[in-house]
């Protein structure tokens, strides 16, 4: 068998790592530098992000003192007049935005999934991304200021792939 260098042979498998890396580190690697993974990760947070959230939606955590149970009644009686016969209470519109970060999440899962399985162009999936990531960084930011760690943590893992993916989409060459 004919070789050319000390690393390769005619039938293109290497006889030895290259740079230290194996074949199958090397796939590895090459495959993680792609966007799809990272865009694929994201959707999988913000799924994540939206099932769990809905979760809470549904379920509600008992009083734990006497405090938090006149908050809570205060929560789902009070009702506040907004105009034009408009009269709900705070845990009225509590609910509304805590569904809307759970559609949000699910929008932005379900279009990237399906712009990926459609194979778009990068060209197009780097707007789309970019969409991506101002939206869910001007979420994080705002959960990362407001809220507690299990939401810091999945939004700011959604933003981090969001721009991992934003990093390693090819480059247009026109």
């Amino acid at each position: 068998m004919l070789t050319f260098g000390k690393n390769c042979r005619t039938d293109n498998h290497f006889t030895e790592p290259i740079n230290g890396l194996t074949n199958k580190k090397r796939k590895t690697k090459e495959h993680m530098k792609k966007y799809t993974t990272w865009l694929k990760t994201a959707s999988v947070f913000q799924l994540i992000s939206a099932l769990i959230h809905a979760i809470t939606l549904f379920v509600t955590l008992p009083p734990n003192n006497e405090t938090e149970k006149q908050l809570f009644t205060l929560m789902d009686t009070y009702r506040f007049d907004l105009g034009a016969g408009f009269h709900r209470t705070m845990g009225e519109l509590t609910l509304a935005l805590s569904a809307c970060f759970c559609l949000v999440c699910l929008l932005g899962s379900l279009l990237n999934w399906y712009l990926l399985r459609k194979k778009v162009e990068p060209e197009i999936m780097q707007g789309v991304i970019n969409i991506n990531l101002v939206v869910f960084g001007i979420l994080f930011g705002l959960i990362a200021t407001f809220t507690f760690l299990l939401p810091i943590i999945l939004s700011g893992l959604i933003f981090l792939f969001l721009i991992f993916s934003r990093l390693t989409i090819p480059r247009n060459n026109k």
